[in-house]
C-alpha cells in the first residue's frame, strides 16, 4: 500500500481514533481520509471535532459531499442489512462509507459491526476493504511508521485500548500480535 491510497472514515471511527496519542500516523498512512457530510453531523465531541478541525485545516483530512445517486444507493443498502438475517442494520453514514469505498476505490475505516460484516455478507459490496483500528495500527507498523517493542508486541495494540477504552476482539487480535511477532523475527 503506497501513501497514494485514500480512505473514508465513519464516526465512531473518529470519534475512537481522536482519543488515540499517536491519531496522526493515519495520515503517514493515507493521502487524505474522506469524511462524508453526514458522519461529521454525528460527531459531538468537542476533543474528536477539534481533531477533525485540524485535519481539515492541514488537508490531511477532507470533506466529502455525496452525490444523491450515493444517498440513494446507501439507503437501499440500509434496506438489505434490515432483510439479512446475519447482518446488524446499519446508518446513513455507515452505509454512506461503504459505498462510496466501493465506487471510488477508498478503504473504509470503521468499528461499525454491520459495515466490517457488508463485504462478507452482501454481494454489492464484496472487494471492499474495510478496516478497523487494528489493521491500520498493523499496516503502520509493517511500514514502519511505529516501531513495535520486540519484547512486547502487544503493547502497540494495548496503548490503543488503553487510549481509545476500546476492546479488539480477541481472535483478531491474537493474529495481528503474530504478524507483530514476525516482523521483529525479521528484523
Amino acid at each position: 500500500m503506497s501513501r497514494n491510497m485514500f480512505a473514508i472514515a465513519d464516526t465512531c471511527f473518529l470519534i475512537d481514533w481522536a482519543r488515540y496519542r499517536r491519531r496522526d500516523i493515519l495520515f503517514q498512512l493515507f493521502r487524505a481520509v474522506f469524511v462524508p457530510e453526514q458522519v461529521l453531523n454525528e460527531v459531538k465531541s468537542e476533543n474528536t471535532i477539534a481533531w477533525i478541525a485540524h485535519g481539515l485545516a492541514q488537508g490531511a483530512l477532507a470533506l466529502y459531499t455525496p452525490s444523491p445517486d450515493e444517498i440513494e444507493e446507501a439507503r437501499r443498502l440500509i434496506e438489505l442489512s434490515h432483510l439479512h438475517p446475519q447482518m446488524p442494520s446499519m446508518d446513513l453514514p455507515e452505509a454512506l462509507c461503504l459505498v462510496i469505498g466501493r465506487r471510488r476505490g477508498y478503504i473504509v475505516l470503521t468499528e461499525n459491526r454491520a459495515a466490517l460484516l457488508a463485504p462478507r455478507l452482501l454481494r454489492e459490496l464484496r472487494g471492499v476493504k474495510v478496516w478497523r483500528a487494528l489493521e491500520i495500527l498493523l499496516e503502520a507498523t509493517k511500514r514502519g511508521i511505529l516501531r513495535p517493542d520486540c519484547d512486547n508486541p502487544r503493547s502497540i495494540f494495548d496503548e490503543y485500548s488503553n487510549d481509545t477504552l476500546h476492546i479488539f476482539p480477541s481472535k483478531a487480535l491474537n493474529k495481528a500480535v503474530e504478524e507483530v511477532e514476525k516482523l521483529c523475527k525479521q528484523s
